[in-house]
């Protein structure tokens, strides 16, 4: 087992990754940049060394520094966390140069994982049901024949990266050439790849994904379903597990699409596999984050497994302490994201000092967060604050025990969007379970979604 792990990451996945290590004896590094030095992740680690000025790129994102920062403390693994470095093959191929453990799977999975294009090829290949669409293509004129064959509505998206970005809804053919180019600039500008794929526009369609766990010695268990269609702008709002769309005889399909996948590509650690589901309870492969996901407490709630926990010993060559049969799923988990922004005014980010705190408790109430009062929110990084998420025998509980957490969250200081959470809960489509993923755009009660 390792001794000390250096954290590449910021906020509250830094928080939560110190916390992890902290229970199971192990030493922590935090690397921060100039803008965080009053960070909560700064003060709980053991050791912590600033790797460069405010933006991301000089710091998060600055390989070399991390790389240095890790040999200098004599740290022997760097958790990634999510988002930054976490998806990146070249860091972690520089980790292993470096004799450094990544906590993450090998680089080639990353690499064939991270391109859209050859994860759909490999998803075909182990029999997963994939999108009806195309490969990638770099040219206009190719990309304007694949689209007449694929027919409208269809989807433009990024063939590398994620988070929203790079993806165009075309619904008629004349619109395509203007979606293409400001999609293809726009992956470019994110990641570095201007390539595009394209899909079939599916309509309506829930966001299922699968946690999975695989270890280097061939165990892979799957940790059951996150229900993710409440999003805005292809970002992820809140989510909860079981889904109250996902029937048993669904759910095992999935589950052992998601099994065969993970075993096709030799996956290791923690991953997950993202699918779309139409109303009829088909499923299509979308993508596979090769990462620990924001949204993975509410898996631990309903499991009992930390994943942070297991993602460190897998990544030591432990085996899975537990099997497929072994999975037990108990009630039902939500978790809500609190983001610093104004939804009433376009969404429009908040920054600044947080004059008055006050987090919600109780019985499995669970806020995951890196804020305290007084802190001073930085404009630089993302907008979330932290995350809300609460475990009840049924769904309906779920949903009563985060509306009285949310009531009792109190953020001053600045803007958040725990009123908008507190909005979609009390919606009938939401307690009836009966959402999709263009559950946002169709409420009256906000025009900016």
């Amino acid at each position: 087992m390792f001794s000390k792990i250096l954290i590449a990451n910021r906020g509250e996945i830094a928080v939560r990754v110190i916390r992890a290590c902290r229970e199971m004896g192990i030493s922590t590094v935090a690397i921060y940049s100039q803008a965080d030095q009053n960070a909560l992740h700064v003060n709980l680690a053991d050791e912590s060394i600033c790797v460069g000025p405010a933006p991301a790129k000089d710091s998060y994102l600055n390989m070399e520094a991390i790389l240095s920062a890790a040999v200098c403390t004599g740290a022997q693994a760097i958790h990634p966390g999510y988002g930054f470095l976490s998806e990146s093959a070249r860091f972690a191929r520089l980790c292993e140069k470096c004799n450094i453990a990544f906590i993450g799977p090998p680089a080639e999975v990353i690499s064939r994982m991270g391109d859209k294009d050859a994860a759909k090829r490999a998803m075909r290949e182990a029999g997963v049901p994939v999108i009806p669409g195309c490969d990638a293509v770099d040219d206009l004129e190719t990309a304007k024949q694949h689209a007449k064959r694929v027919g409208f509505p269809l989807l433009v998206k990024a063939k590398a990266g994620g988070g929203g970005r790079g993806i165009r809804l075309v619904e008629k053919p004349e619109d395509f050439e203007n979606a293409y180019l400001h999609a293809s600039n726009e992956a470019f500008l994110a990641f570095g790849d201007g390539g595009l794929y394209i899909e079939k526009f599916l309509s309506p369609t829930k966001h299922i994904e699968m946690q999975m766990l695989c270890d280097r010695h061939g165990n892979v268990v799957c940790l059951g379903e996150r229900e993710c269609s409440i999003q805005r702008k292809n970002q992820k709002l809140l989510e909860e597990t079981p889904s109250p769309s996902v029937t048993e005889a669904t759910r095992k399909k999935m589950m052992e699409a998601a099994i065969g996948a993970s075993k096709a590509v030799g996956y290791q650690n923690a991953g997950t596999l993202e699918f779309l589901m139409d109303a009829k309870g088909g499923f299509y492969f979308m993508e596979m984050n090769t990462r620990l996901q924001v949204e993975h407490p509410v898996t631990e709630m309903v499991t009992g497994i930390d994943l942070v926990k297991w993602q460190i010993r897998v990544a030591a060559g432990q085996p899975l302490g537990f099997t497929q049969k072994e999975i037990k799923l108990n009630g039902c988990a939500m978790e809500c994201r609190i983001n610093a922004e104004n939804p009433s005014m376009s969404f429009r980010p908040s920054s600044g000092r947080i004059s008055l705190l006050h987090v919600p408790g109780g019985p499995w109430v669970r806020f995951d967060s890196a804020v305290y009062q007084d802190y001073v929110v930085p404009p630089f990084y993302d907008s979330m604050l932290g995350k809300l998420i609460v475990h009840a025998k049924t769904r309906e509980e779920a949903i009563r025990k985060m509306q009285a957490a949310l009531c009792e969250l109190v953020v001053e200081g600045i803007d958040h969007n725990s009123q908008l959470q507190m909005d979609i809960l009390q919606t009938p489509e939401f307690q009836q379970g009966n959402y999709f993923t263009d559950f946002m755009q169709k409420q009256s009660w906000h025009k900016s979604f």
